[in-house]
């Protein structure tokens, strides 16, 4: 991505942003170019969630890789210390994205036996984190089976708003962002499957075009 003119790059995956980012920005970037950027998912939610929730319950739910990491944990006890997190792998939720079964009757079997698993490690809690971008495709058949009283939080504003932050706090990175308002999608494998599986959360056509990583 910095070879395609990026100075801020968004690791858009809670599962890279767990396992990877600390080791980018630490190792990686001062020897790549440290006036370039790469920035996560995961803060930008716990800082949110700090503004939201009522009584420092809060839910995870995310793929396997994400939970087993522990990020959310960390990064919760190091911001809202009061707080108590509670985790839930969900490993066939992707699955049921990716093929285009999010809206299929039976999806609701495998979502709410995950939300009913989380919610059985504290009934209270009234704060739940949708750890994967793949999630908000759920979000309705999640809402159905979570209490009324507790909120669940997609990503996508969150990230957005806090880009935004970042921006204002930091104008030398602003001012060499394009303002074009353009897209493009490049992927390291098939641009076809990319495209295909990109359309889904888009909600538009997508056309993609192969770079090699190496």
């Amino acid at each position: 991505l910095f070879d395609q003119g990026c100075h801020l790059v968004i690791l858009a995956c809670n599962t890279a942003s767990a396992k990877a980012l600390r080791t980018i920005q630490q190792n990686d970037l001062p020897l790549i170019d440290p006036d370039r950027r790469v920035l996560g998912v995961i803060r930008p939610t716990v800082e949110k969630v700090g503004e939201i929730s009522r009584n420092g319950n809060i839910g995870i739910v995310g793929t396997p890789g994400t939970i087993r990491s522990g990020s959310y944990e960390l990064e919760i006890a190091k911001l809202h210390p009061t707080f108590h997190t509670y985790t839930q792998a969900c490993p066939m939720w992707v699955p049921l994205v990716e093929n285009r079964e999010a809206s299929s009757p039976g999806a609701d079997y495998f979502v709410k036996q995950e939300v009913d698993r989380l919610m059985a490690k504290e009934p209270a809690i009234d704060t739940i984190i949708l750890g994967c971008t793949h999630y908000p495709l759920l979000y309705d058949k999640i809402r159905r089976y979570v209490p009324e009283s507790a909120r669940v939080l997609p990503q996508g504003e969150i990230v957005a708003e806090s880009l935004v932050a970042y921006l204002k706090r930091h104008p030398e990175m602003e001012a060499k962002c394009s303002k074009g308002g353009t897209c493009s999608y490049r992927t390291t494998e098939s641009p076809d499957k990319f495209a295909e599986l990109a359309s889904l959360f888009i909600g538009a056509p997508v056309t993609a075009t192969q770079i090699d990583c190496l």
